[in-house]
């Protein structure tokens, strides 16, 4: 493996790293897995990181709606 470094805005940086931190997930996998998606043709990669992605998107979420129902709701 190499180390790489990319300029990435820091706002962008700091939401993606607590998503990965959130859902257990290694920041830098995430990204070697889009970029290879990118330019390769490999459908079992891009398999993998849908199949990643849907896990995280049907996961165990609660509405809490605005801030003012997310107030009365947990004070």
């Amino acid at each position: 493996m190499a180390l790489k470094t990319f300029n990435i805005d820091e706002n962008t940086y700091g939401k993606f790293s607590k998503f990965c931190k959130e859902h257990g997930i290694s920041m830098s996998k995430q990204i070697e897995i889009f970029i290879r998606s990118q330019v390769e043709d490999d459908l079992e990669l891009k398999e993998e990181y849908i199949k990643k992605l849907d896990k995280i998107r049907n996961g165990n979420f609660i509405k809490v709606g605005d801030f003012s129902s997310f107030e009365k709701r947990y004070g």
